[in-house]
């Protein structure tokens, strides 16, 4: 069988340090924000050439406190593009705002640059982009959108850990950039976690005291706050992993060219563009026989997911907060899309034979 994801091997090449990190951890006695988170965080930070990162609970946490420091009013906009993980939208109403969701481009399912501005009213104070599937959105025309609109930019960045546009990184464009350490992404935690890279010190310091009760003195509270801080071994954990990113992002990369070159023209592949530098935390591909092909392949030992079966505006939890339902890029994607197996733990092998069985679906 070749399950969808292993996380038992997939952590494997990392099983020794990570047991050193535990065994010191159990030593040394201190078990909430120490050493490891930041260490964590500035080594985070180096990776992208940045300096203010923060430590946070998850990835929706880091999307709630970016939104928490912007100041915004109840009952403001923020766009977000269809198609996204409901998380997404979660942060956007935890904050008492209302989320305006916005058509993907087909070809690379992130938000579709043109359709922004027919999107904006005097209300928008925001745009939250999502690199969905781990390839970065075309940022240039957002950033410029955005500049003239007097708009903020919040980027999801849970599935884009090391992904780039026009060589540079993910999570380093906007004026946040969350970040989930889930244990599936390209660099998984052994349980939550999540970060929030942020463009200045005011910034910093106010997702410091927002993480820790709105403190940032023991018993004394600034500020109303919330109780999402970083793991301190979750953080000795991803501070193993972080060195390995690029090799387990070029690997995954290498399993997305087979599928790429070997995969016939009736399934449509992901876009490949030398602007854009894909990590494939997931590799999707479309067919209009989506739930038959998962099933074939079930048949033949070989798992798959899909991201996501129900669209947002589908969802039960959504239908008192969208302001209509009319989306039907996203709804196509929805129904057509499969992900098939590309994993650190895959072997190139492995993916041949995915190939294999998948050119010869017949349905």
């Amino acid at each position: 069988m070749i399950q969808y994801e292993n996380l038992k091997t997939l952590n494997r090449p990392f099983e020794e340090k990570l047991r050193n990190k535990f065994d010191l951890f159990i030593a040394k006695g201190w078990y909430i924000l120490g050493d490891e988170v930041a260490l964590f965080e500035k080594e985070f930070a180096e990776y992208h050439n940045e300096q203010h990162v923060v430590g946070v609970a998850n990835g929706l946490d880091a999307l709630i406190l970016s939104l928490k420091c912007c100041n915004f009013q109840p009952g403001e906009e923020v766009i977000v593009p269809s198609n996204t993980y409901i998380a997404t939208i979660l942060s956007i109403l935890h904050c008492g705002l209302t989320p305006i969701l916005v058509e993907p481009d087909p070809k690379t399912y992130n938000l579709d640059p043109a359709k922004i501005n027919a999107a904006i009213t005097p209300k928008t104070v925001a745009i939250m982009v999502v690199h969905l599937y781990g390839l970065c959105c075309e940022m240039d025309p957002i950033l410029e959108i955005a500049a003239e609109h007097g708009l903020k930019v919040i980027e999801d960045c849970a599935q884009a850990h090391g992904a780039k546009y026009k060589n540079k990184l993910a999570g380093t464009f906007g004026d946040f950039g969350a970040f989930s350490f889930y244990p599936t992404k390209n660099l998984g935690a052994l349980g939550d976690a999540g970060a929030v890279i942020c463009k200045n010190e005011a910034d910093s310091h106010q997702i410091r005291q927002l993480r820790n009760y709105g403190s940032e003195k023991k018993y004394h509270n600034s500020i109303v706050g919330y109780n999402s801080r970083l793991d301190e071994l979750q953080a000795s954990f991803l501070r193993v992993k972080l060195p390995h990113l690029d090799e387990i992002n070029n690997h995954k990369r290498s399993l997305a060219s087979i599928y790429h070159q070997g995969l016939k023209d009736d399934f449509i592949k992901p876009t490949v563009d030398p602007d854009f530098h894909h990590v494939y935390h997931i590799f999707n591909i479309l067919h209009p026989k989506r739930d038959q092909l998962k099933q074939y392949l079930l048949d033949h030992g070989i798992g798959t997911e899909i991201h996501y079966p129900v669209a947002p505006q589908n969802q039960a939890a959504l239908k008192n907060h969208l302001t209509h339902f009319e989306y039907p890029i996203s709804s196509q994607i929805h129904l057509h899309t499969l992900s098939l197996p590309c994993s650190f733990a895959h072997s190139k092998e492995d993916v041949q034979r995915v190939v294999e069985v998948l050119n010869k679906f017949n349905p």
